[in-house]
């Protein structure tokens, strides 16, 4: 099967090495970005507010530092605000009922709101208006949403005509468009919140399992699947109605062996992949 290494992309640089890697992205701008704490959390027990680090690297190279004072999620989501500041979410709500699941915090790292948008959280990622889309997993029906930086809900696939939206195994987020496919039936879905009455578009695709996609033009790329179609990379294009295969093979690190454990985010024509230690992510560009 015809292997495929990530580019290089970003690293975390080696001054903040010696910090625990709570979680970490790439935003819609494509800058990478590390949550440092001093040590890892501990498995039990409650865990009292704590200041972080939050390391940023521009694709030009360019490294910005923001101190985020009393984040309360253990095992963090994150992302950033187009315009400045970051959202930290917990990604299970039941020890967060106090509307303080989600924190947004403005460009200084102080906290600005805090709401809640569900429990069972896989996937958050803000767009380039700044609101934030939350996919859940089986545990919550609640399936894809989008909400704005202060807690309004701006759109629900409630009533979308979805078809199998019981877990969002993958979610990219490109401008304000997201691109899922979601368990159980895997169809490709595109969701345009601004377009009331053509909101959502869904193709067929028989590929399953994937964790990531990323779209551009006509063609589209799966990435990941059940046991040993874990690292597959499965190529597709567009038709009318269904995703039509066209290629498979496999994603491997820059250097040659599979991610193992691994992040991915998808972002438009991009699939983005870091692997333990976490301190660095590599890309897969379908439109390079």
């Amino acid at each position: 099967m015809q292997k495929t290494a990530l580019v290089p992309y970003a690293h975390l640089p080696r001054a903040h090495h010696d910090r625990h890697v709570l979680t970490s992205t790439v935003d819609v701008l494509g800058v990478a970005h590390w949550l440092l704490t001093e040590r890892a959390p501990q498995p039990a027990g409650d865990l009292p507010p704590f200041d972080a680090l939050v390391v940023s690297v521009h694709p030009g190279g360019n490294v910005e530092l923001t101190e985020l004072s009393a984040v309360r999620a253990r095992w963090p989501r994150l992302d950033r605000l187009p315009h400045g500041g970051f959202v930290v979410a917990a990604p299970r709500a039941r020890r967060y009922e106090d509307a303080n699941q989600v924190q947004v915090f403005d460009a200084l790292g102080r906290e600005m709101s805090s709401f809640s948008v569900g429990d069972a959280i896989e996937h958050l990622l803000v767009d380039e208006d700044g609101y934030i889309w939350v996919g859940h997993f089986y545990e919550n029906p609640a399936g894809i949403r989008r909400w704005s930086a202060t807690g309004r809900l701006a759109w629900t696939s409630d009533g979308a005509r979805i078809p199998g939206l019981f877990d969002c195994y993958a979610l990219n987020v490109s401008g304000t468009t997201a691109w899922a496919c979601p368990y159980t039936d895997f169809p490709l879905v595109e969701i345009h919140p601004d377009r009331p009455d053509r909101a959502v578009r869904v193709w067929a695709n028989r590929v399953r399992g994937a964790k990531a996609v990323a779209v551009h033009r006509d063609r589209v790329v799966f990435y990941g699947g059940y046991g040993e179609e874990r690292d597959r990379l499965a190529h597709g294009e567009l038709t009318e109605t269904s995703v039509e295969p066209t290629d498979a093979g496999v994603l491997t690190l820059p250097d040659g062996p599979a991610p193992g454990r691994r992040r991915v985010v998808g972002r438009a024509s991009r699939i983005y992949v870091q692997a333990e230690p976490f301190t660095a992510w590599g890309v897969f560009d379908i439109g390079g």
